[in-house]
């Protein structure tokens, strides 16, 4: 029997997900948020799932909102057996939800009900969490809290950011997916409700969220600069310019200097004081107008910095 697939997704975490599902299953209908202006000179371009489906000659859809009676009722038109989603960044209605006969199913990046929302990869680093994982759920009417019907964990490294956390879980939500569909299209698989007290919520990230607080420990704002990179970036003033921090290393000696002070040049770039009285060494940036830069060059020479305090210390 061939079901009848509609998948629902919109960035770069997705499109490996609509890769696997339609070369194994084939995808009747694809679904994705609207094109958007990109760039300074904001052309109009489509998310990278849309891209995707088109290149893969998927009929694609795309509503600006997908609860709209307009909406609702195209996906109602298509009889589909099964709704899957992966990251497509609306909420689903309940009229929605009940037109497939299996359900609709979702990939989300997390082990559940840890980090249901928006960032669950940005979160996971940013909160010191040293396993993440990705859940296959049943979707509801609340947010990320349907029965889940299998997960697949992996470890989170100090050598992880959010961009190589993000791709390998990608990879294993598309592997995980395939490995779960013959047990939902045949009735034969578990579904386990969400422990409420295990709940916690990984709002998308702020632009509040961004801005590094160097009284904090090391550690903290290690987390705080992998947690972030490769996008949208932690950020700290120098000289009053805003200086974006994309890469950095593991704390290192202990410092008696004010946090948020440079205390250092090293041969990866700089070190800066934090609130714990240890330092990190910081090994990427990006001065407000600049290019991105390899720490070490962007202070080589510049003995001045030392000494330097860098944010809004208290």
């Amino acid at each position: 029997m061939n079901e009848t697939i509609i998948f629902m997704g919109t960035p770069d975490f997705s499109v490996p997900v609509l890769r696997a599902l339609h070369g194994n299953h084939g995808v009747s209908m694809v679904i994705s948020q609207p094109d958007k202006p990109v760039g300074r000179k904001r052309v109009l371009t489509p998310p990278p799932v849309a891209a995707a489906a088109q290149e893969m000659g998927i009929p694609l859809f795309q509503p600006e909102r997908i609860g709209n009676s307009g909406a609702v009722e195209k996906i109602r038109e298509m009889n589909p057996d099964i709704i899957i989603t992966a990251a497509y960044g609306q909420i689903l209605p309940k009229e929605l939800l009940d037109i497939p006969r299996l359900g609709a199913v979702n990939v989300h990046a997390s082990l559940l009900p840890r980090h249901r929302g928006g960032a669950p990869i940005h979160r996971a680093i940013l909160e010191g969490d040293r396993e993440t994982g990705v859940s296959i759920m049943y979707m509801a009417e609340g947010l990320d809290s349907g029965d889940v019907i299998s997960r697949s964990a992996v470890q989170i490294t100090d050598d992880d950011n959010t961009g190589t956390l993000h791709d390998r879980l990608s990879t294993i939500g598309a592997k995980l997916l395939l490995e779960t569909l013959p047990s939902i299209f045949d009735g034969t698989n578990d579904r386990a409700p969400q422990d409420p007290a295990e709940v916690t919520v990984s709002p998308n990230i702020s632009k509040e969220d961004e801005r590094l607080d160097w009284t904090q420990d090391a550690r903290t704002v290690f987390n705080h600069i992998r947690g972030l990179s490769p996008w949208p970036g932690a950020y700290t003033m120098l000289d009053g310019k805003r200086l974006k921090i994309y890469g950095a290393d593991k704390p290192v000696d202990s410092t008696a200097e004010m946090p948020g002070t440079i205390t250092g040049i090293t041969e990866r770039g700089f070190t800066v004081a934090c609130g714990d009285g240890r330092a990190v060494e910081v090994t990427e940036v990006q001065l407000s107008g600049k290019k991105k830069a390899d720490a070490h060059h962007f202070a080589a020479g510049r003995q001045d910095l030392i000494g330097t305090v860098m944010g809004q210390v208290d």
